[in-house]
């Protein structure tokens, strides 16, 4: 696809890589496209980042019309760059997309936008181990029209973030509430879609935990309120006697690039994956018999959390004396390893720019 270059003028001086953070500075330029129903994706362009003007009945703003993803940009040791299954993160994109009545994009052309972006902000990603250049796609409805139905204006965007390491001082296990009364999404709705609602509705149930001392919160379905689902914003896995154990994708989970790698790595390792419900109520007792060996969150930001302590009611559980387990730890290892170009590849998933 032809896509249209403005560099700006005013380039910006990046952070010393150990005050980077996360989401906080933004690279000197952002892709914009547009798209009208009948005439498809048009005007594909990279121009210098700044803000944006929307209608004040944009759908967006109103109905929630919205969805993103996240992925990054990697260092090597010998100063390339590459990415890690982007061609994933465009594929559940389009799932997104689908769900929620947004225009679809043309896969080619999404790789190609990726990949001439970060082309274009190289001197962005950072050289220390553990940080990266996180991209961040989305697509939202602008139809400036109050009406209710199928978005037929929408814009596709572009912006990236050069990120600190998530585990700058090391990896600490984290505390995390069983919640018992809100629910992240429910089976029909909107789960397996990466929209920005599903956060929203998501961070009433986190700041109570974080006000009684938890990091998080680990969601049950919203049907039956008994099946385990997600930790957090990450999918979550289980070592229960010596199998792992993570929760089936029924619709309402989000279907994690990281999830899938975590998988495909414990497989080739030789462990016992079981995708399936898993109740509250086994999971109690594999705590209580000392049956769950080890416990973890999986996602893009962090690769993997490991939680050492989970909460039901009144009672609080340790699992593995609180400490990463031998599991998460060689996970984290050999995707990081993988991610940052520091082992070999054999699943054939970095894409070298």
């Amino acid at each position: 696809m032809e896509i249209r270059i403005e560099k700006t003028t005013t380039p910006n001086v990046m952070p010393p890589e150990d005050r980077l953070g996360f989401g906080k500075v933004f690279t000197d330029h952002m892709f914009v496209m547009e798209y009208t129903e009948g005439e498809g994706w048009k005007d594909a362009r990279i121009v210098p980042f700044g803000r944006i003007s929307l209608h004040p009945a944009s759908t967006v703003l109103h109905y929630g019309a919205e969805i993103f993803e996240g992925l990054k940009a990697y260092r090597r040791a010998d100063g390339g760059v590459q990415l890690f299954r982007p061609m994933e993160n465009i594929k559940r994109m389009n799932r997104s997309a689908e769900r929620m009545s947004l225009p679809l994009l043309n896969e080619t052309d999404a790789l190609e936008i990726l990949t001439t972006f970060v082309k274009m902000e190289e001197r962005w990603v950072p050289k220390s181990f553990g940080t990266s250049l996180y991209l961040r796609p989305f697509l939202f409805g602008n139809d400036e029209s109050l009406g209710v139905h199928a978005v037929k204006n929408a814009t596709f965007m572009l912006i990236a973030s050069p990120s600190g390491s998530y585990y700058a001082e090391g990896i600490d296990p984290v505390k995390i509430m069983i919640e018992s009364e809100d629910v992240r999404t429910v089976r029909g709705g909107t789960g397996y879609a990466k929209c920005g609602g599903n956060y929203a509705a998501s961070t009433r149930a986190g700041e109570r935990a974080a006000k009684k001392g938890y990091t998080q919160v680990l969601w049950l379905d919203g049907v039956e309120r008994k099946y385990i689902e997600e930790v957090g914003a990450m999918n979550v896995m289980f070592k229960i006697d010596g199998k792992i154990v993570t929760p089936a994708l029924t619709g309402s989970i989000l279907p994690g690039i990281t999830r899938k790698s975590c998988i495909e790595v414990l497989r080739s390792l030789g462990y016992t994956v079981e995708e399936r419900l898993l109740s509250v109520d086994e999971l109690v007792s594999a705590m209580e018999s000392g049956a769950l060996e080890e416990a973890w969150g999986c996602g893009t930001a962090a690769v993997v959390s490991p939680i050492g302590q989970l909460a039901y009611g009144e009672k609080e559980y340790v699992i593995g004396e609180g400490k990463i387990g031998a599991v998460t730890q060689k996970l984290y290892d050999i995707l990081t390893g993988i991610q940052w170009g520091k082992t070999d590849d054999p699943f054939g998933w970095v894409y070298p720019l």
